[in-house]
């Protein structure tokens, strides 16, 4: 029976000077899979993508592409996979077409296979339109779907996307994301993606696997994940307190039924809790100190949770502080305290 796995990984690890980048992480990719490692920076995602597309040896164990070892068999797992990273190579004097014809010609693609595959790749980002205009003329989102492209050139069985919305744009994340999906829907192309966005793993990924300090911390689908958190008769809740001080932040850590406590910001705290009387419990602490609560609300777990759940610490991509942490939907319910 042909293995429906098209990249196993072993032990994988990885070390830069005594430190561990990667330590020792084993998973499976399926077919036609979209899996996303999730996790801030330093986690160890750019490294495991770097040992997997043969761009870095790992230190130890081992880990398969197609079958072929990504260290004895590497110009093999060349051939299978295509790799956008964060940074967009491309030449802002050249056309699209220009572009890829020359990309093109580093796979040595003969040239009336490759002008009839950049013809169709084009049309499958939508940029047809566009295929004789400079790139440096194009938007950042028109920019990172030509990025992609680059990658499909030599027709990959894999795609490795290493934080590909990083910077964009509301617009040209939506665009990149939609893309992705398209990929995978209409090549079956098997893809891994690296975030520390958590809308962006809940809705490109089939699973999702929470890298910290380079372990991996849990592996499943989203919805498996988020019942860690809800499925242990937890509580999300997001209090509005004006006059919040840390004594109060105290108080309810303290508490039994209190598993962590995070301070969004000068009013805003988001507290996990169990069991059936922990609403009073907090509610009863907050006002023994004075506190002016404007508002609690009931929240479904999302992804930040469940990693603060696993890790106990957020997850916040340090070199950019721009980056929010989702609005919660339509499906939050809110309590107002009188």
């Amino acid at each position: 029976m042909e293995n429906e796995n098209m990249i196993s990984v072993t032990d994988l690890t990885k070390n830069f000077n005594g430190f561990t980048a990667v330590d020792h992480i084993s998973f499976d990719v399926k077919k036609s899979e979209i899996f996303g490692l999730l996790g801030p920076n330093g986690a160890g995602k750019t490294t495991t993508i770097r040992m997997l597309s043969t761009l870095s040896r790992p230190t130890e164990g081992t880990a398969t592409i197609g079958g072929y070892s990504i260290t004895k068999q590497d110009n093999k797992v060349r051939q299978l996979v295509g790799l956008v990273s964060e940074k967009m190579i491309m030449y802002d004097r050249l056309t699209a077409k220009e572009n890829l014809r020359f990309f093109g010609k580093l796979y040595d693609i003969p040239k009336d296979a490759l002008n009839q595959r950049i013809d169709e790749l084009l049309g499958l980002v939508q940029l047809t339109e566009w295929k004789d205009a400079k790139v440096g003329t194009f938007s950042t989102g028109m920019r990172q779907r030509m990025n992609v492209v680059r990658a499909l050139l030599n027709l990959p069985k894999v795609l490795f996307l290493d934080e590909p919305t990083l910077g964009l744009d509301p617009q040209s994340t939506v665009e990149v994301r939609e893309f992705v999906k398209k990929i995978n829907r209409e090549n079956e192309t098997t893809i891994i993606l690296t975030t520390h966005m958590m809308t962006e793993a809940d809705i490109l990924c089939d699973r999702i696997g929470i890298i910290d300090h380079g372990k991996i911390a849990a592996l499943d689908t989203s919805t498996n994940l988020k019942k860690l958190v809800s499925g242990n008769d937890t509580t999300v809740l997001k209090l509005e307190i004006p006059n919040v001080t840390q004594k109060m932040i105290t108080k309810m850590q303290s508490l039994e039924c209190i598993k962590s406590v995070a301070q969004e910001n000068a009013s805003h705290l988001k507290v996990l809790a169990t069991g059936d009387e922990a609403f009073d419990s907090i509610v009863d602490v907050l006002r023994a100190e004075k506190a002016k609560i404007n508002s609690i609300e009931n929240l479904q777990p999302t992804l930040e949770d469940v990693f603060l759940h696993i890790t106990g610490r957020k997850i916040r991509d340090k070199a950019d502080n721009k980056i929010q942490t989702p609005r919660h939907g339509p499906h939050s319910a809110r309590r107002r305290i009188r």
